[in-house]
């Protein structure tokens, strides 16, 4: 049953990452992987918010947990598309470009994460 529900969590998170993409596109950035920073950092804010949220206001099973961290924000965040990213413009010569987003990357996704559980906790 856990794996099933990690399965249908990450096909609707990776629907969700897939949308990113497409309004990305649409809106003509192409230049800076803008659509895969905004969704690591969201995914890590939403990361944050359900890890505190279920740890300190509602109890659920393991099942319903796998479901929402594993499955939806897993499917959601993508940390393969990130490296291949950064690789890109590494291998294009565009070192700072590269530097730029993976600094972004890591500050901002851990700034989203501690920002999310320390609003829980306000609550």
């Amino acid at each position: 049953m856990n794996l099933l529900l990690v399965f249908v969590g990450g096909g609707l998170g990776s629907a969700a990452r897939y949308g990113m993409s497409v309004a990305a596109l649409r809106l003509g950035w192409i230049a800076f992987p803008y659509a895969t920073l905004a969704t690591n950092v969201i995914g890590c804010f939403v990361m944050g918010l359900i890890t505190e949220l279920l740890a300190l206001k509602f109890s659920v099973s393991q099942p319903t947990r796998l479901f929402l961290t594993t499955g939806i924000v897993g499917g959601f965040t993508t940390f393969s598309t990130f490296a291949l990213e950064t690789a890109l413009h590494v291998e294009q010569g565009r070192m700072g470009t590269a530097a730029l987003y993976a600094g972004l990357s890591l500050g901002l996704g851990l700034a989203a994460l501690f920002g999310a559980m320390a609003l829980v906790r306000a609550l």
